[in-house]
């Protein structure tokens, strides 16, 4: 019999085949079998601060895409971002009333909003509900926005979200381990990193690989957001100690990405003495192209950071780099020691950061080594189709469909 899956994602940013989303790709393999899929998510683009333009590709896909009014807002951390979310979620109530009771719910947390809504109707309708969890809220705001009153209430619908669930998976053991200590169900819960489509990866490495670099620099490479989350000035400070104390001038920090602390990382990067370039947000493929040139990545999370293991320590492991981690977290420290894939760095010290980099400047053979090790990782944990099998089998438990 055909089954009827549902998946939630708010802030799904893409579609179909060559989208690097995570629930995009279960959606895409999940229509290739025996199953009606419908993949719900917001029309608003929270990556870009826009509305999403739908276009004729939402027409040629093999499931069905849902988009949810959402009102627009232009800050992550506002009152209006928590108001927009309030919105869709009780959009989402109105749809769901409109359409028959799924077979099973598979749902991204966060947002608590959205995954709250999906945990009542489960419950009501008696709907197997797995939920996957890709950050910890309100943990995540806390060190921007410490409002203890604004996070009880929600901790409390974090926490019956993650009662609710009859399975739990997390992007890493940090999120799965806070999930599991209120959920009295017989589960384990699975850790399944983001991670990446390696073949993809390296598809995009080769077709698009970056020719322009100039023998004779070594380039330091940071991805991703540019937020209050990544502590881009204590590599900042840490490139003028190497420059000004050293007399090393051949070291150039490459920075992709895009965040509300953009201009901020500019203007501060100007009034020092080191080589800098900001590319702006890139389509994927052209950044795994730089990406694949570079010689040492950076992961530079600011103290107190509620992350854990995210989407650029895939593409640093892929890319096969060396990794120069300031990161607390313990989860990630450990993968760092224990592949023999880069160096921790004691958290917002660029002196520590400084020494640890000249290390890896002036020792090639560790970098090549470390690089080597970094891009076992991927393949041991974060190729998606071998670590996404758990997944599979988790919706087989409850479905009877057969992955192929």
């Amino acid at each position: 019999m055909n089954k009827d899956i549902l998946l939630v994602a708010h802030f799904c940013s893409s579609f179909g085949a060559t989208s690097n989303n995570r629930f995009s790709n279960l959606a895409e393999k999940l229509s290739e079998l025996d199953t009606s899929v419908e993949l719900v998510t917001s029309d608003f683009l929270h990556q870009k601060k826009e509305k999403r333009v739908v276009s004729s590709e939402l027409s040629r896909l093999k499931y069905k895409v849902t988009l949810i009014n959402e009102p627009a807002y232009k800050k992550n951390v506002s009152i209006k971002r928590f108001y927009s979310h309030y919105k869709m979620a009780r959009n989402l109530k109105k749809y769901l009333k409109t359409r028959k009771v799924p077979d099973l719910i598979y749902c991204a947390v966060p947002s608590l909003d959205i995954a709250l809504v999906a945990a009542r109707y489960a419950k009501k309708n008696r709907v197997k509900f797995i939920i996957d969890i890709q950050d910890l809220w309100p943990e995540a705001f806390k060190m921007i926005l410490n409002i203890p009153i604004l996070f009880y209430p929600m901790k409390k619908i974090a926490d019956y979200i993650y009662k609710t669930a009859d399975e739990i998976i997390a992007v890493s053991e940090t999120y799965k381990d806070r999930a599991l200590r209120v959920n009295n169900k017989p589960i384990e819960g699975k850790t399944v990193y983001l991670g990446i489509d390696l073949k993809r990866f390296d598809t995009y490495f080769n077709q698009h690989q970056f020719h322009n670099k100039p023998s004779n620099e070594i380039w330091l490479c940071y991805v991703g957001t540019l937020g209050h989350s990544y502590d881009l000035t204590t590599v900042i400070d840490a490139l003028e100690i190497i420059m000004c104390d050293k007399g090393i001038d051949n070291i150039r920090f490459i920075v992709m990405g895009d965040g509300p602390l953009k201009s901020k990382f500019e203007d501060y990067s100007k009034s020092k003495q080191i080589s800098i370039l900001f590319t702006g947000r890139l389509p994927y493929d052209e950044m795994v192209g730089i990406l694949g040139v570079c010689d040492i990545a950076v992961n530079p999370i600011t103290r107190g950071a509620a992350g854990s293991i995210i989407n650029k320590h895939a593409d640093y492991a892929a890319a096969g780099l060396p990794v120069l981690n300031t990161q607390e977290s313990l989860e990630y420290r450990n993968l760092v020691n224990s592949y023999n894939m880069g160096l921790n760095c004691n958290n917002n010290d660029p002196k520590d950061l400084a020494e640890k980099l000249i290390i890896l400047f002036e020792n090639p053979e560790m970098r090549i080594e470390m690089g080597k090790n970094s891009r076992r990782l991927a393949e041991d944990k974060f190729d998606r189709r071998n670590s996404y099998k758990v997944i599979n089998d988790l919706i087989e438990k409850y479905t009877m469909i057969n992955f192929k």
